[in-house]
């Protein structure tokens, strides 16, 4: 899959302090990634600004397929373009050899625009449209089926292409072991069951079968595969292997009903990453014991070995989709601080906000703060630090950190994933630029916004303007 040409060998640099192998504190005492001074950075670029290591999604990368390629003997890694859906950031996956998972035809435009391989990419989706499932069948894609009248949609558009159109199905998946394992709180009440039956996604076992029996009849509709996706509701390896194990349970119910046995499992994603001074939901549940992708690999695998050895099946082509464990270690977001307010508690007020690190605003701790200039000092003080929206625009409350006064710079760790696709622009706030680190060069990725980007949206109609600025009629 990947051409060891553009797949460079990877050097962690001697950091004081390591956030990640490619993120740490530099000689000079400030927060670097890769061999960039932060604070160089931010005096080339400005602030707000996201800043992604190119080695640190390597590395990533390379610690999921190394891992499962070393528990099974035919594994396909699928990024989550949701995740981080910049051109770049498809185009260093495209070289490391990693298919896609795509949700909409904007992700799977700009997946085929970066030059992946259609044959790895995946269309996902509960709603599709037409002019979707025409850019997925004719250029190769596999769509997981989602709904019941999706099935005759892609055959007449594939009749119409005169091709064959490659198909999936996304699955409802009972997860009975999973009944009272709870899951996190982020994705709902209840256990990793009732979270994951209270989902939109998904057909049920004698929905699939119907599905499989009717494709088989289509001539322009090829069954390649199922899938289901178990989400970020657990960190916890037995439950995701729990999930494969039942995969693989229903690709025995469907060869005894249908006759079809899957010769694919796409097993989703939802993977978490472990730090040493956490992160994630409340900052505790992906601390440095966070199971690792060696771990997921070994409980999934051998899952899936057992049953298929039980059920007499062969072992099938095994498909994951990591996202935020591949593109969130990559990625640190900076705001400058601004006004400090000292009063019943400690405001640090920042340029960045949750229109940029979204799920802040939902969570007690998400990201690890770090100061950027002499990175390791000291906490001080408790201080809550804060955007400039009109709403509390919390992005870490209650945090240790050493002093901070107007024109400091702060580093919210772990934040490739899930910030610039999901940023918003409450209050019209313009979107940070994005800079991607390699080495010792950077470059912008992303465009920072300009007021014409939010204005000019906008149109105001004839008899608006009209009443707005028509003169007064004369006496």
């Amino acid at each position: 899959m990947h051409n060891p040409r553009f797949a460079p060998p990877l050097l962690p640099p001697a950091y004081g302090a390591r956030f990640g192998e490619f993120i740490g504190i530099g000689a000079n005492g400030n927060l670097w990634v890769d061999n960039c001074d932060v604070e160089k950075l931010i005096e080339t670029y400005g602030s707000p600004l996201f800043i992604i290591s190119e080695n640190q999604l390597r590395q990533n990368y390379r610690a999921f397929r190394d891992a499962f390629a070393n528990a099974y003997p035919d594994v396909e890694i699928l990024f989550a373009n949701k995740s981080n859906n910049g051109l770049a950031i498809r185009h260093i996956m495209n070289q490391e050899g990693a298919g896609g998972d795509c949700f909409g035809a904007q992700e799977m435009y700009m997946a085929l625009l970066a030059g992946t391989d259609p044959a790895t990419l995946v269309l996902n989706g509960s709603n599709k449209q037409d002019d979707e499932l025409e850019m997925a069948i004719a250029n190769g894609l596999c769509i997981n089926i989602d709904a019941e009248d999706e099935l005759d949609r892609i055959a007449a558009i594939a009749d119409r292409l005169g091709t064959i159109a490659n198909i999936g199905i996304r699955l409802k998946l009972d997860l009975e072991p999973l009944r009272d394992r709870m899951g996190v709180a982020m994705h709902g009440p209840g256990s990793l069951k009732h979270q994951s039956d209270s989902t939109k996604w998904g057909m049920t076992r004698e929905q699939t079968a119907d599905i499989v029996r009717r494709a088989l009849a289509m001539p322009t509709v090829r069954l390649q595969e199922t899938h289901f996706h178990l989400s970020r509701m657990s960190n916890e390896p037995a439950d995701f292997a729990v999930m494969a194990r039942e995969m693989i349970t229903w690709s025995g119910y469907l060869r005894d009903t249908t006759g079809w046995t899957p010769p694919t499992i796409d097993i989703g994603g939802g993977w978490t990453f472990g730090k040493w001074y956490g992160t994630g939901p409340n900052g505790q549940i992906d601390g440095p014991d966070a199971p690792t992708p060696a771990d997921y690999a070994q409980a999934v695998c051998d899952a899936i070995k057992d049953e298929a050895e039980k059920l007499g099946l062969p072992l099938p082509k095994l498909r994951l989709e990591p996202g935020r464990a591949l593109s969130g270690p990559a990625g640190v977001a900076v705001g400058r601080v601004g006004a400090v307010k000292r009063g019943a508690k400690t405001w640090v007020n920042l340029d960045l906000s949750t229109n940029h690190l979204s799920w802040a605003a939902v969570l007690d701790w998400y990201y690890h703060a770090v100061r950027v200039h002499d990175a390791g000092a000291e906490a001080h003080e408790t201080v809550d630090l804060v955007g400039p929206l009109c709403n509390s625009d919390e992005l870490g409350a209650h945090r240790p950190m050493p002093a901070l006064a107007r024109g400091d710079l702060v580093a919210f760790l772990d934040a490739g994933g899930y910030t610039e696709s999901a940023a918003a622009r409450y209050n019209a706030q313009l979107l940070p630029a994005t800079v991607l680190v390699s080495g010792s060069r950077h470059a912008v990725i992303t465009e920072r916004e300009q007021l014409k980007d939010v204005a000019g949206r906008f149109r105001v109609p004839p008899h608006l303007l009209a009443a707005s600025f028509a003169r007064p009629e004369a006496a």
